[in-house]
């Protein structure tokens, strides 16, 4: 069964992409969000590879979500955010299985939201959300289109109320959003997504 074929089932994994502001928006969404999130939740956030990340750590002090850096060749499992680790993209493939991947950056950055929401896009289709928070830059706009184009939904930070606009901006004007919110609303609409769709 292909994942279109199950996308009236429910859906099966969140990825969030973030990238100047990041930290406090990801903070503020995955204390919202709860525990017993019964997908996966993929994050992108633009790090700096020349030093060594706790921000799986700092995330982990404000939600009762596990997270942890993804490690290569890992199976992803529902309620456990997985944060690529500095310059490493993170792509997912149809078996929820995760990879890491040192190749080239994408619009100079290297995790690429771009990769990750396009390999969702891939193994999930309608299944599929993907979510933009505050950043400078395109990174995720493309990635957001393919998973519009593989029937997924696509969530944006409202760029007015974003610590930094230029990601949701260029999110928003590729067309492919769905839903444009305030920080604070995200959570829910993503909660209410997932829950409704299992009903």
């Amino acid at each position: 069964m292909t994942a279109d074929e199950t996308a009236a089932d429910h859906f099966a994994v969140v990825a969030v992409a973030s990238s100047a502001g990041g930290i406090h928006a990801l903070s503020t969404l995955l204390e919202q969000l709860g525990a017993g999130l019964s997908v996966p939740l993929l994050v992108v956030q633009h790090l700096d590879p020349r030093h060594s990340t706790v921000i799986a750590g700092v995330l982990s002090r404000r939600t009762d979500l596990t997270v942890k850096l993804a490690e290569d060749d890992e199976r992803a499992r529902p309620g456990v955010v997985y944060v690529a680790p500095p310059d490493h993209h993170l792509l997912v493939n149809a078996d929820g299985v995760l990879s890491l991947s040192r190749s080239s950056m994408v619009h100079f950055v290297r995790p690429s939201a771009d990769l990750l929401f396009e390999s969702v896009a891939g193994a999930y289709g309608a299944r599929a959300i993907a979510c933009v928070l505050t950043g400078t830059g395109r990174d995720g706009a493309m990635g957001v289109d393919a998973v519009k184009s593989c029937g997924g939904t696509v969530l944006c930070e409202d760029p007015d109320t974003a610590e930094f606009s230029g990601m949701p901006e260029a999110a928003v004007a590729t067309g492919a959003v769905d839903f444009v919110l305030p920080l604070e609303e995200i959570a829910t609409v993503i909660r209410g997504l997932v829950e409704i769709k299992r009903q």
